[in-house]
């Protein structure tokens, strides 16, 4: 079966629904724009959701020089802690000198470059720390670390960094249709004609546009020359990224960035409450994105890692979530995956004269610039009635529109709006979704009125709002990505929540 949409020609289609397509769509949008964007699977469900989940500079991209790209995060990571104030939470790290790897003269120089490229106005500067007597020194090996460094940046829940650009640019009259895959996309009549395939269904249709923005993450390429049938000038290069989840190992709320002998860090952050998150690995990947899987090797190595500091040492058997994602990051020839470049390039082609952008590389925390950058190449062919305007650095995203210190503040008053809500339920709601919880409970007064529970706190209440109001379809959608309530919830519990949505389909 075949329908058709080609009445409307809207102003700019993009192709990928991972962060730097769902922010280029909220900008474009938030212009005066119409905006179409499709995705083949869920939001967030390639890249951007495989992360460290890290709002951050940077800190050892300044050993290749790039200082230009971490000047840019710095400036982003606190603009984007103001707009996302729930998702997103300042975080200390702790760096211990390893004798043997970079000398401390070289961490204190990196730190004090760190704390004044630029954007630094409410996160605390970088200290040194005395590991023998400070707490964050109990949990190393005793007597191996005794220096070290404390310094800020932020962390980030990734997956719905991308669902709220995509709620906000919906809210601001983007249409944004999940699994929905970009079959072909040619010039036809003055404009851009994009085949659609719905996966469910497998119903296709087209719709038309002025300029066409390819966003595909790892699938950049692909959308290039199999569906547009154009010859890429830049290339990509796969790195995938590995990560593993384990009980949590300390009580502060620090968190470590580890040296390894191979020049490469590992981050230790506290996760969720009960667990820390650790990674990253780099290599070079060559196979389907879609089916990208940490390695056993990888796992060892983020255990070896970890064990070459902490006093208490942690196995593959310990891990109790292991996760890995392809970095589609601009090929600019370097040697070894972790040297490769982490900015991003834009590509801008003009065949029959329509405009189409591809987007090269790009990292979680410039996001939002490199959005503004490509509205910037797009504006002479937009309609939007403030198409030069940029404006996404002080509108706050949905939820988000409260002071960066008042998450305590803001889960006590739901709590006393809702009293059966236990304190830690109130707390999750207001991280996930700021002001917006209200919205989640809505006139909810017992917890009988929230519906069926499916575990690990999840209502039915708040899975309805995720499906009608954050494009959520599945179990997986919300419990991995729209949450992490994945982490505690049972297969059965899992199982039993994909066919309550099965039956639910009239909801939208």
């Amino acid at each position: 079966m075949t329908g058709s949409n080609l009445t409307k020609i809207y102003d700019l289609a993009i192709i990928g629904g991972g962060i730097n397509g769902c922010g280029i769509a909220r900008d474009a949008a938030g212009r005066g724009n119409s905006v179409f964007l499709c995705e083949m699977n869920d939001l967030a469900s390639g890249t951007s959701s495989w992360s460290t989940k890290l709002i951050h500079g940077g800190l050892r991209y300044l050993e290749y020089y790039d200082f230009r790209l971490v000047r840019e995060a710095l400036i982003e990571r606190e603009l984007l802690w103001k707009i996302a104030p729930h998702i997103i939470r300042p975080i200390r790290f702790v760096l211990p000198h390893h004798a043997g790897l970079r000398p401390a003269w070289l961490l204190r120089l990196g730190l004090f470059i760190y704390d004044h490229l630029g954007g630094r106005h409410l996160l605390p500067a970088a200290r040194s720390v005395d590991l023998r007597h400070d707490e964050t020194g109990r949990s190393l090996v005793p007597g191996k670390y005794t220096k070290g460094f404390e310094y800020s940046d932020c962390s980030v829940d990734d997956a719905r960094l991308v669902a709220l650009n995509a709620r906000d640019a919906g809210d601001r009259g983007a249409v944004i249709r999940t699994r929905m895959k970009a079959i072909s996309a040619k010039p036809h009549s003055g404009s851009w004609q994009i085949t659609l395939e719905d996966s469910r269904s497998g119903e296709r249709s087209t719709i038309s546009a002025r300029a066409l923005v390819n966003a595909g993450g790892p699938w950049v390429e692909d959308v290039l020359t199999r569906r547009a049938g154009i010859s890429a000038k830049a290339k990509v290069r796969l790195v995938q990224g590995s990560h593993i989840v384990v009980p949590r190992l300390y009580e502060h709320d620090r968190a470590y960035t580890f040296q390894n002998a191979d020049g490469r860090v590992v981050f230790v952050i506290p996760y969720q409450d009960d667990f820390m998150l650790i990674g990253t690995t780099d290599r070079d990947y060559d196979g389907d994105p879609a089916k990208v899987k940490p390695s056993n090797e990888e796992i060892a190595y983020l255990c070896d890692s970890v064990n070459d500091y902490f006093a208490k040492p942690i196995g593959p058997e310990d891990v109790v979530w292991a996760y890995a994602g392809v970095r589609p990051l601009y090929d600019d020839g370097a040697s070894e995956a972790k040297a490769a470049t982490r900015d991003y390039v834009l590509e801008f082609d003009t065949p029959d004269g329509l405009p189409l952008l591809s987007v090269f590389g790009g990292k979680i925390t410039t996001y939002r610039r490199l959005a503004e950058e490509a509205l910037e190449k797009l504006s002479p062919y937009l309609n939007g009635e403030n198409a030069s305007e940029g404006w996404t650095a002080q509108a706050p995203l949905p939820g988000g529109d409260f002071d960066v210190l008042a998450i305590p503040a803001l889960a006590d008053e739901l709590n006393r709006k809702y009293p059966f809500l236990t304190k830690l339920l109130a707390l999750r709601l207001t991280h996930a979704y700021g002001t917006k919880a209200n919205d989640v409970v809505g006139d909810a007064s017992s917890v009988a009125d929230l519906g069926r529970h499916f575990g690990a706190t999840l209502s039915e209440r708040e899975v309805r709002y995720l499906m009608v109001r954050e494009f959520a379809l599945t179990a997986e959608d919300i419990v991995w990505r729209r949450s992490k309530l994945g982490l505690r919830m049972t297969k059965h519990e899992i199982a039993s929540l994909d066919e309550w949505i099965a039956g639910q389909k009239h909801i939208s």
